[in-house]
């Protein structure tokens, strides 16, 4: 009984109501321009009669369908079903219908809305009165002569007993056509109104697009950040291991330093100015092989590892994108090197050409474990990422006592 009372009155039926409501009021443009067409057209200009306003209704209807093609009668329709009728948000499509099948759907549900609209608009208007008179006429003699409205039979006593259960049933139908229209409406709401396959596809190419961004975002946080942490921390260990034994060596390492965290706050910038809204992205330029290898070796080889670089490529002939992505690759696996075999090993770097492929391989001893920090992960995963987009290959593992990274990139990036 509780279920079926809210059903009727409840906070979700009274906000249907609502929106039948609204669409009653939707229609009554479209009842006087049929009833003006309709009144001209056969002479009846009586607009208070029933048969006119009836076909003027009718009337309405089908020109209420021809003006849902607008662009904006979707967005609007579908943001009252969700308020109104409490129909998840991810059920309904909120752009303008563009295929001729959407416009279709777009105009059922217009129709619909306002001859439900209309009906329930009209009830609501007509019933609540008259069964009040009905609920009040025993206590109140006078009302059974106004106008003549009322039959005769409400002069017998057992009419007059029973006047006040017609009104109440008359009241309990009235919402239960109302309720009835509203579940109805939301019933029908997310095939007429919901995104159509051709929505659905869009919809997905659109989140897999800001997933891609967000993503790169997060590698090129990961590897710019993170070597420029790792390798600030190994160079300011070193220059506190020689602060009174070697201070030439230890200026080089504060050089390197200010010039790391200076280089990193303007990729810092660049990649933050992305992310926000209405802003525009940083000025300070993707680094790249042709433009900053030998800095980025001078910067690690001031912490106090020893790298030794073989490059047989000319890295201002690589393409600028691959040019990028390996120079990310070859900062994010010098990071590993030294932040997981520590900044005593010497770490080998080969870059070359093989073929239509540069070849990039990072190689250090394993040493001891107890000297391999915990954590991580995230590093090889974004180089695997890195080389999977440019149509490449990854490998790293440890092989003969020594830790080795080998990746593959060809020289005309992805197909």
């Amino acid at each position: 009984m509780r279920g079926f009372a809210r059903f009727l009155f409840g906070r979700r039926a009274r906000l249907r109501w609502i929106h039948l409501i609204l669409g009653g009021a939707l229609a009554m443009p479209y009842v006087f321009v049929g009833e003006v067409v309709l009144g001209t057209a056969t002479g009846a200009m009586d607009f208070g009669s029933s048969p006119l306003q009836l076909a003027s209704f009718a009337f309405g209807l089908p020109v209420a369908a021809l003006t849902s093609l607008f662009p904006l009668t979707r967005p609007l329709e579908a943001g009252a079903v969700r308020w109104l009728c409490g129909v998840d948000a991810d059920r309904l499509a909120y752009g303008p219908a563009r295929t001729r099948a959407a416009k279709g759907r777009t105009a059922a549900w217009f129709t619909l809305h306002l001859g439900l609209g209309g009906v329930i608009s009209g009830m609501s208007l007509a019933v609540p009165p008259f069964a009040v008179v009905l609920i009040v006429l025993p206590l109140f003699a006078r009302l059974r002569g106004i106008g003549g409205w009322l039959p005769e039979v409400m002069d017998h006593t057992w009419a007059l007993a029973l006047a006040p259960v017609a009104g109440v049933a008359m009241l309990v139908a009235l919402a239960g056509c109302a309720a009835g229209a509203g579940a109805l409406l939301a019933r029908w709401a997310p095939p007429l109104l919901g995104p159509a396959p051709e929505d659905r596809l869009a919809a997905a190419e659109a989140r897999a697009a800001e997933l891609a961004v967000r993503n790169r975002l997060a590698r090129e946080l990961h590897d710019s950040v993170g070597h420029a942490l790792s390798a600030v921390t190994l160079q300011a260990g070193a220059a506190r291991r020689v602060l009174g034994s070697d201070p030439e060596f230890v200026r080089e390492a504060l050089a390197a330093i200010e010039e790391t965290t200076r280089r990193t706050v303007g990729e810092l910038d660049a990649v933050l100015g992305v992310l926000r809204d209405g802003d525009t992205p940083g000025t300070a330029p993707a680094p790249t092989l042709a433009a900053d290898l030998d800095g980025l070796l001078r910067r690690v080889g001031a912490g106090g590892p020893r790298v030794t670089a073989t490059v047989d490529a000319d890295p201002a002939t690589l393409p600028p994108l691959v040019s990028r992505e390996a120079y990310r690759i070859v900062q994010e696996g010098l990071s590993n090197a030294l932040k997981h075999a520590g900044d005593q090993v010497a770490v080998t770097l080969r870059i070359e050409v093989v073929g239509e492929h540069l070849e990039i391989t990072v190689e250090n001893p394993l040493g001891d474990a107890a000297a391999y920090r915990p954590g991580g992960g995230h590093g090889l995963r974004g180089i695997a990422d890195r080389a999977r987009l440019l149509g490449g290959s990854a490998e790293a593992g440890a092989s003969g006592g020594a830790w080795r990274l080998n990746v593959r990139l060809p020289m005309k990036g992805p197909a």
